[in-house]
């Protein structure tokens, strides 16, 4: 098959300005890890690290159960590729879906604010699990992941906030491309290859937000999105031609997925790779993105962040509470009337999330079981908690992701905070040690500590494995 075909909006025998699928596919082929400059080397090692910690403690979710049970009710996941914090090998299909619903199913993994999207879990399972096939070196792997989450975020960044209030989740439409992206990379495939994966991967984007109304299926969403990334990369390796300029065709992507159909904007005229801007340090999407501190959605990050600051600073106690008013942007506030009769709402519940941050002093896993969420003292903090759009925050929206809180106590006392931009994000940022803790907390009692502590030095230098095989296989039971 000849992948260089001409482009099929190009006049015969001339060839179209390149549009943004062909300045992704032609940046993909490209990139060296010679030019990637150090604030997104450092960046690519820190997600890489948060998004495996995050794999390690979801493997024993209920939805990722629930894949392992379908996997082999199929028959299907037989192979020899590990998965972190399982024990069972697999196919590297079902390792990337398998890892991708782990990662993103305790809602602890990575973001991209401009985007509104979560691209660790879906791109480092799926580069993982190719990397640990094909014998790839750690520096390799960095180029992948540093690649797969240009893809992800600079379109999920083209695509937000259209695609959100059309009910798609960027983390599985967008997230699909940074999978192919990273496979892409990792096979060495020329630009005229890599736009062909995109092609395909378009087809299998996917992800809508009725997860709202209950359910686990949220979980899932990365892990469809790493395997059929990674599947589109494998079907250009073996001979499936696809659509070029997938992205803006008439048909493509932005016009389905984010409102290009309307006529509002051109999607042959994006500059997809500025779209959403970049850190002051890096032209690189990684070095742009959070790493959440909070076990829960992160549009609720700066709400927390301002009533923990209240408890600290002003020794204010959940009993003292007669009445919270928390102003933000539309996007959050809509999580305002979410519920909690499930761990995945309660994750996602404005009042659930600020009454149990008032009631524990922090916002993590072990708040959102059965127990927590019936607790009564926490459920009468809920009926005093509002939550409304605040016209600064709306405008800010989404350069910024803020909240307006005002906090009245029963004797009497307003206070007040204002959180332009909540904590973990890249310019607010946790450290490399809170990383290296946030990885051991949630790896160790799985892998235990040493096993743990040993695999995350390994981490930090994975530049310098020649191949990644026996970081990756320390990293399962």
């Amino acid at each position: 098959m000849n992948l260089a075909t001409p482009h099929p909006t190009a006049a015969a025998g001339q060839r179209s300005a390149p549009g943004p699928t062909a300045a992704l596919a032609g940046f993909t082929a490209a990139l060296r890890w010679e030019a990637v400059d150090q604030a997104a080397r450092q960046a690519a090692r820190r997600h890489l690290i948060d998004t495996l910690g995050a794999m390690v403690a979801g493997a024993g979710q209920a939805a990722t159960q629930s894949g392992q049970a379908a996997l082999r009710a199929a028959g299907a996941g037989q192979g020899r590729v590990p998965v972190p914090g399982m024990a069972p090998r697999y196919d590297a299909l079902s390792a990337a879906w398998l890892g991708g619903t782990s990662a993103h199913g305790l809602e602890l993994d990575d973001g991209y604010r401009p985007g509104s999207v979560h691209p660790g879990a879906v791109v480092v399972p799926a580069a993982v699990a190719l990397a640990f096939l094909r014998e790839s070196s750690g520096e390799e792997l960095l180029r992948a992941v540093v690649a797969g989450y240009e893809a992800c975020c600079r379109i999920a960044a083209a695509s937000h906030p259209r695609a959100r209030w059309r009910g798609f989740h960027n983390t599985g439409t967008a997230g699909v491309f940074g999978a192919a992206v990273a496979g892409a990379s990792l096979l060495r495939f020329d630009a005229a290859a890599v736009e062909n994966a995109l092609g395909t991967a378009a087809s299998y984007a996917a992800g809508l937000f009725t997860f709202l109304a209950g359910g686990d299926v949220k979980r899932t969403h990365p892990g469809h999105a790493a395997r059929e990334g990674l599947m589109a990369a494998l079907l250009t390796e073996h001979g499936l031609p696809a659509p070029r300029g997938v992205l803006e065709l008439k048909e493509g992507f932005f016009s389905a997925y984010a409102g290009g159909d309307t006529g509002d904007f051109d999607p042959a005229g994006i500059d997809l790779m500025r779209a959403g801007g970049d850190h002051p340090d890096s032209g690189f999407a990684i070095a742009n993105c959070y790493i959440k501190p909070h076990a829960c959605c992160r549009h609720i990050h700066a709400g927390i962040d301002a009533v923990l600051a209240m408890m600290q600073e002003d020794g204010v106690a959940a009993e003292d509470v007669e009445q919270v008013d928390i102003g933000s942007y539309a996007i959050a506030a809509a999580h305002g009337a979410v519920g909690w009769s499930e761990m995945t709402t309660a994750q996602m519940s404005f009042p659930f999330v600020i009454a149990t941050a008032l009631r524990q002093g922090r916002v993590s896993l072990q708040d959102f079981s059965a127990a927590h969420r019936a607790d009564p003292a926490t459920l009468a903090l809920t009926d005093r908690i509002r939550v409304a759009v605040d016209p600064g925050c709306e405008a800010d929206y989404p350069n910024k992701r803020s909240a307006q809180v005002t906090l009245t106590t029963r004797d009497g006392r307003s206070l007040h905070r204002y959180v332009p931009e909540p904590f973990g994000g890249a310019r607010n940022r946790l450290s490399d040690e809170g990383i290296s803790t946030k990885f051991l907390d949630l790896a160790a009692p799985v892998l235990g500590t040493a096993a743990a502590q040993a695999v995350l030095d390994r981490l930090w230098t994975i530049e310098t494995e020649k191949t990644v095989g026996p970081v990756l296989a320390a990293l399962a039971r």
